[in-house]
């Protein structure tokens, strides 16, 4: 009796180690996975954190933000060196108008005038992006990716959109549109800095 218990025992142990190896190796947010990992221009990004930005009541979409190394500070993450992502996951259907207004609340609302003003160009080819979409259906996944030697890439369900911005200072500007001192959302914006 004691060998098919051990047998058991054995297959059990294998069972959990697998789970929680493949549980390690991504996060589920509000049913949206997102790989542990990820590669932008080459470099290996790791899953800094993920949440869900919630308007009211409303899931509007969950968030992932991929760096090189982990970091906890604002500061921190806005002077990362190399390569970063940004992963969008709608969770509802949004018009390319809803999300390009969300977009410029939240840059105007974590920018000074002198940043605005100095972003116009940037801010105009990404109001052009908005614009060439119909919007987002719910499941659309939009990558934000910083590419150093490159710039700012837009990818939505992995077909390119948009004009290439090489401004890493505006890149910076959008990942404040989260982690700026006005953020889209305060419970958001701890998960992305490494908070559960």
């Amino acid at each position: 009796m004691s060998f098919p218990r051990r047998k058991f025992l054995t297959a059990a142990a294998v069972l959990l180690a697998t789970a929680l190896s493949h549980s390690a190796f991504a996060a589920d947010v509000a049913g949206i996975r997102f790989d542990d990992t990820a590669t932008v221009g080459g470099q290996a990004l790791k899953l800094n954190g993920a949440g869900v930005r919630t308007k009211i009541v409303f899931k509007v979409y969950a968030l992932g933000l991929y760096l090189p190394e982990k970091k906890t500070a604002v500061a921190d993450v806005l002077a990362t060196q190399g390569a970063r992502r940004i992963q969008i996951v709608s969770m509802r259907d949004l018009t390319s108008d809803e999300f390009g207004d969300a977009f410029m609340k939240g840059l105007n609302s974590n920018t000074d005038q002198a940043e605005r003003t100095r972003f116009l160009p940037q801010t105009k080819t990404f109001g052009e992006m908005f614009a060439s979409l119909s919007g987002l259906k719910k499941g659309d996944v939009l990558l934000v990716d910083w590419v150093p030697g490159t710039g700012t890439v837009c990818t939505l369900n992995g077909r390119k959109i948009g004009e290439t911005v090489p401004d890493v200072a505006f890149y910076n500007a959008i990942l404040r549109i989260w982690l700026g001192e006005n953020p889209a959302d305060n419970s958001l914006k701890g998960k992305l800095l490494g908070g559960h």
